[in-house]
């Protein structure tokens, strides 16, 4: 069926035109994560579908490029390859821009909702608008939902205010089909010049505005992959900015054809970027980590460390499967409920998973702990059983620890205590330091295996090279068991990368498997151990920029050099 014959209905759906800005997910607005969570089908080139993805609703199907995103044309100028990969369509390979209007109206059909997400903003798209005026012919109804330009966007996180307190004009130029009349009028006025163009023509757009009349000494910023933590800056002159990309060894470049964003002008504040460069200086900005945990337990201390600016890759070094004997824990839960219990006792999020799981197994829910007092080893786990429907009624005041635990658990009384036994489930591993400090302080504690913990699957052959290899700038041991589970499954750290540790327990099993450790958490918590981590980069930083050394990736050390380890 062509777009021509579609009639008019709801029986044809709907089509959102989605802006999904210059690269970074942070920078979709609402109204975008609104129409994402509700669309059937997604059609996106695919670099921007990776942008858009983690907000569309389980199960959408997609449409995206097969292609070589290296060797894509830049959003906005080339023709859109769109292929099928979901089955819903037998079209596939679209080359024409009539054709992937015809399919975006074809995703519709029946009723669906179509997310057409573009790079940066659809109204700068031109192949974007040709498929709303084709929507619109066809009667198929649509909405735009604006984004951020990249030509905004990027210059904001490179540091570089398009506009300055005496109001600069701003112009905006895309290199790749300016006219010579445009270059005359942009050369002929004094306003700041954002240009559009890509990597290896950057040299050739700065020489058409000297051409123009912009004096060649004009400051000149250049950003490529902005908004993202691959993003790098350029500061320059008109007149020195190829000597600039040749002297950092950009150019010649298999990838010289990557868009850029390049911002020309005396009040364009190109010389300020020291001071206004918030997103590049972040603490561990580009710095790729490790983060040897289960993949539960990883998730908020990887959006933690991205907002430090690095980049987590999870690796899960330890799975957690269900106790071999599972009568043991089934008595247990039964006794909550029928009253043998005066405490229990969390010592992780597994162990809340474990005694959640097994209530739902029975059609229980938080009501059963009604009359029975709740500690928690910490804020985690607290966080936990919250979501559960639990306030704890114990959380260590200082250490998070189990040591922390008894220091401000109470002594068995008689008096004002009726039963005198604590429920433990825990880990098949767990130390049994906290079964001894509760009968010491008097109680009887029932110590079940909630949970196991296992040696999970080495990960995939590139992850394994990339961390014997230095691949990683950093990696964080939040136990013991992470540090003998990720040297088992995958190998030793290169000496380069940063060993961070949430304790002694741990830096002590990192030193005898022969890692220095660079970094301890002032206390046992992942978050603080993240903090941590975040303040040895700044340190680092800021003694590279003090020293006028280039700022550089602990894996960007030359080959061959090694530290000492740490006496610290």
């Amino acid at each position: 069926m062509s777009p021509t014959t579609l009639s008019a209905g709801p029986e044809h759906g709907h089509v959102t035109f989605l802006g999904a800005g210059p690269g970074d997910p942070g920078l979709l607005t609402l109204r975008a994560v609104e129409a994402l969570a509700s669309a059937d089908v997604l059609v996106a080139e695919h670099e921007v579908l990776d942008v858009v993805r983690q907000h569309a609703r389980q199960g959408v199907s997609e449409v995206h490029t097969d292609s070589d995103p290296s060797q894509d044309p830049a959003p906005g100028t080339g023709t859109p390859q769109l292929t099928v990969v979901d089955g819903t369509s037998t079209t596939a390979a679209v080359p024409a821009v009539r054709d992937a209007a015809h399919l975006v109206m074809e995703a519709a059909r029946g009723g669906r909702r179509v997310v057409r997400a573009v790079s940066g903003d659809p109204g700068l798209d031109t192949y974007a608008a040709e498929e709303m005026l084709a929507c619109a012919a066809a009667g198929v109804p649509f909405e735009v939902v604006p984004g951020i330009a990249s030509a905004v966007g990027v210059p904001a996180y490179a540091g570089v205010p398009l506009r300055d307190a005496q109001g600069a004009d701003v112009r905006f130029v895309d290199a790749r089909t300016a006219s010579d009349r445009c270059w005359t009028e942009v050369g002929a006025s004094d306003g700041t010049v954002v240009v559009s163009t890509t990597l290896d023509s950057v040299a050739a757009a700065a020489g058409e505005l000297v051409s123009a009349g912009r004096k060649p000494d004009t400051p000149m910023t250049v950003t490529v992959a902005g908004t993202t933590t691959r993003q790098r800056t350029w500061t320059a002159t008109l007149g020195t900015i190829a000597q600039t990309l040749k002297q950092a060894k950009v150019l010649p470049s298999p990838d010289g054809g990557r868009p850029v964003i390049a911002v020309v002008g005396e009040r364009s504040a190109a010389a300020q970027r020291d001071q206004l460069s918030w997103f590049e200086s972040k603490p561990m900005f580009g710095w790729k980590v490790l983060v040897p945990r289960t993949k539960e337990q990883a998730a908020s201390l990887s959006d933690q460390l991205r907002s430090y600016g690095a980049v987590p890759h999870e690796v899960p070094t330890i799975a957690v499967e269900p106790p071999r004997t599972p009568q043991q824990m089934e008595r247990a839960v039964k006794g909550l409920v029928t009253g043998r219990y005066e405490w229990i006792a969390f010592t992780s999020v597994n162990a809340v998973k474990a005694v959640r799981e097994k209530f739902e197994e029975y059609g229980l829910d938080a009501r059963a702990f009604a009359g029975i007092k709740v500690a928690a080893v910490g804020e985690q786990t607290a966080k936990a059983l919250i979501a559960f429907g639990v306030k704890p009624d114990l959380v260590p005041s200082g250490e998070q620890s189990a040591a922390g635990l008894l220091e401000d658990w109470p002594p068995y009384d008689p008096v004002f205590d009726p039963i005198d036994r604590v429920f433990l489930p825990r880990a098949d591993i767990a130390t049994e330091t906290l079964v001894a400090g509760l009968i010491e302080l008097g109680w009887e504690v029932d110590d079940v295996t909630a949970y196991r913990t296992v040696r999970a699957s080495p990960p995939p052959a590139e992850t394994r090279e990339a961390i014997k290899g230095g691949g990683f700038d950093a990696v964080l041991f939040t136990s013991s068991s992470t540090v003998r589970n990720l040297v088992g499954i995958a190998g030793k750290p290169h000496n380069v990368t940063v060993i961070a540790c949430i304790g002694p327990a741990t830096a002590k099993t990192a030193e005898e498997h022969g890692l220095r450790v660079d970094v301890m958490a002032p206390e046992p918590s992942v978050h603080k151990l993240a903090e941590a981590l975040a303040d040895f980069g700044a340190k680092r930083r800021a003694a590279a920029v003090e020293a006028g050394d280039a700022v550089t990736r602990p894996s960007e050390r030359r080959p061959g050099a090694r530290r000492r380890r740490s006496t610290t």
